[in-house]
């Protein structure tokens, strides 16, 4: 009888397919995704709304709330929003922000969500072909607008991406996307989505105060990160 796969060492490298045809790092990247806090994405009529939550309060009493940075601005009206292994998501959001900065160096016109995504696909994709690395322990949503309509997608740690109209990563993400899904509806204004996600954020147990919360908004104006006094109203 043939051993078990991951005695056999197939989880040991990433350059080996067990009988399965599965690569077991990858998919304990993804388990290492389901353990971090959740993030939610969702894109309305003009408009893309990020929320995470950053459940301080598990980081002990003396943390700054807004130390915890989980949406990020790549640039213009691009944002992005992570799940996973914060310090590998800040890797690859700088690698974002780099590219898009270079593109415009480039090009002048500021770059394509789509050719965002495909560089950092590219950048995650890579770690699942050599040796001597992991993959990156984290999922990137990607939102922004490209010819005045909002686009969103989500990057795995494998780096394959798809585009959703909302999608949710991280920890409690299957109850939160049964909720979006139930919930959701095609243009939806700015207001609707961020009551959506904040309502879909405290399906998971814990204090909700405004510093739990990280909201950001994108539209035609740009890129907008919601004050402390904003996000209270919405509770």
């Amino acid at each position: 009888m043939e051993p078990p796969g991951d005695l056999m060492g197939y989880d040991r490298a990433i350059t080996l397919f067990n009988p399965d045809g599965r690569i077991l790092q990858v998919e304990y990247a993804k388990r290492t995704v389901s353990q971090g806090f959740a993030a939610i994405g969702m894109i309305g009529k003009n408009s893309i709304v990020f929320a995470a939550d950053r459940k301080f309060h598990d980081h002990g009493k003396m943390i700054v709330p807004e130390s915890i940075e989980k949406v990020f601005k790549i640039e213009g009206n691009v944002g992005a929003a992570i799940s996973g292994m914060i310090a590998d998501g800040r890797t690859l959001i700088e690698k974002a922000q780099v590219n898009a900065q270079q593109y415009k160096l480039t090009y002048n016109e500021e770059a394509d969500i789509l050719i965002i995504v495909k560089g950092i696909s590219a950048e995650m994709q890579a770690l699942t072909q050599y040796g001597g690395a992991r993959p990156y322990g984290v999922s990137i949503l990607f939102g922004g607008l490209k010819n005045g309509k909002p686009h969103l997608y989500m990057l795995d740690p494998s780096g394959t991406f798809f585009q959703y109209k909302g999608i949710a990563i991280g920890g409690n993400s299957e109850a939160i996307n049964k909720h979006l899904e139930s919930e959701y509806k095609d243009d939806m204004d700015t207001e609707s989505l961020i009551k959506l996600g904040v309502k879909a954020l405290k399906l998971e147990e814990g204090k909700a105060t405004p510093e739990r919360f990280e909201i950001a908004v994108i539209d035609e104006s740009g890129f907008r990160k919601l004050t402390k006094d904003e996000i209270a109203a919405y509770l």
